[in-house]
């Protein structure tokens, strides 16, 4: 169709309301009586499509379908492509997939915005993780500065009451060798036979008489109970004697057996061990062993030492 006047009567020229507008009434047109309100307008009732406007000829064609998607129309030239037109880039729109066998393409790809939907609740769940790990590291560091030392608590010096001190005090124990001990009642040294631990193999004889003692004054002691060893030997035989601690005479006689059982007469192979409980009290402190009435003195004496008590 071309532009240009195709004669009166137009569809334009029909407008009822025409007569309202400046242009309508430059051409004549009247509110309506009957008519459509402009010249030469008449009311007529015709069947649907056998109107004919303009010039005589054939009935307007039907505008041409609109071409397929995707295929460019005909009817249309791109701007670009017109004399002066502007070149612009012309932007591929993305196709979909086809359908199997090229049928109707499909939608979005829903696998590829599930995998990023979960991927986006992964980065929350780890995102809270670590805050909650960050958080528990804030407590933790809380709690280990509550508990650091003080600066008087690191340059406190251990207390002489320390396992240190304990250890120490337990080496100091003190141990007494045959000829060191105070000889009375007719006790002597001698070292005949070996065997003897003290030194030079020096142990004290002559007890197996009434009267005989020895004594050892022990200084720096810490009251409590403890226990005292007595090294000695016979002849395979058994012997006791009476034990006296700071001038108290023990209920029990110290008892030295034939432990083990040495044959009678052997000295050398008769060297034994034995103990017995002492309480003592703090500073020095007297223990004698003496030969009395009714005791079993057939022995040699060799060397004395301290133990504390187990569990005191």
């Amino acid at each position: 169709m071309t532009a240009g006047n195709n004669g009166a009567s137009t569809p334009e020229d029909d407008d009822p309301f025409g007569y309202l507008y400046a242009d309508g009434q430059a051409n004549g047109a009247q509110p309506p009586s009957g008519g459509y309100g402009y010249p030469n307008s008449v009311n007529r009732v015709r069947p649907v499509g056998t109107r004919q406007y303009g010039q005589p000829g054939p009935a307007a064609q039907a505008p041409p379908q609109q071409g397929v998607y995707g295929q460019p129309s005909a009817h249309y030239a791109a701007p670009e492509t017109l004399p002066g037109g502007a070149t612009t880039a012309q932007s591929q729109q993305p196709a979909y997939g086809g359908g199997r066998g090229g049928g109707r393409g499909r939608g979005p790809n829903t696998k590829g915005l599930l995998i990023g939907a979960i991927a986006v609740v992964a980065a929350v769940v780890i995102g809270i993780g670590v805050a909650m790990i960050g958080g528990d590291d804030e407590d933790n560091g809380g709690n280990q500065a509550d508990s650091t030392p003080t600066q008087a608590q690191d340059n406190t010096e251990p207390s002489p009451s320390a396992s240190g001190g304990e250890a120490e005090e337990e080496a100091e124990l003190p141990t007494i060798d045959a000829k060191a001990l105070r000889l009375d009642g007719g006790a002597a040294a001698a070292s005949d036979f070996k065997g003897a631990k003290a030194d030079g193999g020096v142990y004290v004889t002559g007890f197996n008489q009434v009267g005989a003692k020895v004594t050892w004054t022990v200084n720096g002691i810490k009251e409590g109970a403890y226990r005292l060893y007595v090294g000695y030997g016979t002849p395979g035989e058994d012997a006791n004697a009476t034990l006296v601690v700071n001038g108290k005479a023990e209920n029990r006689p110290l008892n030295m057996k034939n432990f083990g059982g040495t044959p009678k007469g052997d000295w050398e192979k008769g060297w034994k061990t034995t103990w017995a409980n002492v309480n003592l009290t703090d500073g020095t402190n007297t223990i004698e062993l003496a030969c009395n009435e009714g005791n079993q003195c057939n022995a040699v004496l060799d060397q004395f030492w301290l133990e504390a008590e187990p569990g005191a």
